[in-house]
């Protein structure tokens, strides 16, 4: 026997309500359904029905989810909701969510007017940061030339050690080559957020706010800090995507 359709309505996200699309988007779900604005004043709910029936929060979904927000970011300011948000039907999108916190989301809308996030995130060269490492700390210089071509189970203390070692200079290395890259950015961001390291090679992970009209600046600053780092370190931007690490958006009631 078939499941009954249990439909309800899923929320992306806040924007100004004189938004309006080139082509009308779908959501998330099987079916998807068209995305649409639930209006108030001059704010505005990007929503589409879902049927909470069948499966819903998985990979494809989290990744439409994402490219709704960052291409509505592409063109107007966009406050995220949290992936999954359900709540029962537009009423309760109008009644639990725009209107308790209006002012705030209008507030946070103007300040995010004519702004963009991008990440740059940049990793090491391997082979190289480690030679780097090596050459500029004895101890752990001294601590390879003792596990060099050995048994591990020989000295497995000292290759714990090492281990320990790098991961402490790779930190320094990071928190060092994060503040260059802010210095970098600081003529064009108006705001910038640290991401935690994704992995332990990891050279730079940060969020930065910017004017749409300085993005071409941030782009040139960072290709300026690529050539400086070239061999040491690849770096790149993914964005303009919706200010996440930028904005800190109630979230509705889950459906449930």
């Amino acid at each position: 026997m078939a499941t009954p359709t249990q439909h309800a309505v899923y929320v992306y996200g806040i924007v100004p309500s004189d938004v309006t699309f080139e082509e009308e988007p779908t959501g998330v779900g099987s079916p998807p359904s068209p995305v649409r604005l639930v209006r108030h004043r001059d704010v505005a709910a990007l929503i589409s029905d879902v049927d909470v029936s069948g499966p819903l929060g998985t990979p494809e979904d989290l990744l439409i989810h994402e490219e709704l927000l960052d291409a509505s970011a592409a063109a107007a300011p966009v406050l995220p909701m949290r992936f999954g948000a359900v709540v029962a039907n537009e009423d309760v999108v109008i009644a639990e969510l725009i209107e308790p916190h209006y002012e705030e989301f209008a507030k946070a809308l103007r300040e995010l007017e004519g702004c963009q996030e991008f990440i740059v995130k940049g990793r090491y060269v391997e082979g190289t940061i480690l030679q780097e490492i090596l050459t500029e700390d004895p101890r752990a210089a001294d601590l390879a030339a003792q596990t060099r071509d050995t048994d591990p189970m020989t000295n497995r203390d000292e290759q714990i050690e090492l281990g320990e070692v790098i991961n402490e200079r790779l930190a320094d290395k990071r928190a060092q080559d994060t503040r260059v890259l802010d210095d970098a950015l600081a003529d064009c961001a108006s705001a910038s957020v640290i991401r935690p390291p994704t992995d332990e090679f990891d050279a730079v992970h940060s969020a930065f706010l910017v004017k749409a009209s300085d993005s071409d600046q941030l782009v040139c600053a960072v290709q300026e800090l690529a050539d400086d780092w070239d061999g040491r370190a690849e770096l790149r931007i993914v964005g303009p995507v919706a200010a996440y690490d930028f904005v800190g958006t109630p979230q509705p009631t889950e459906e449930g």
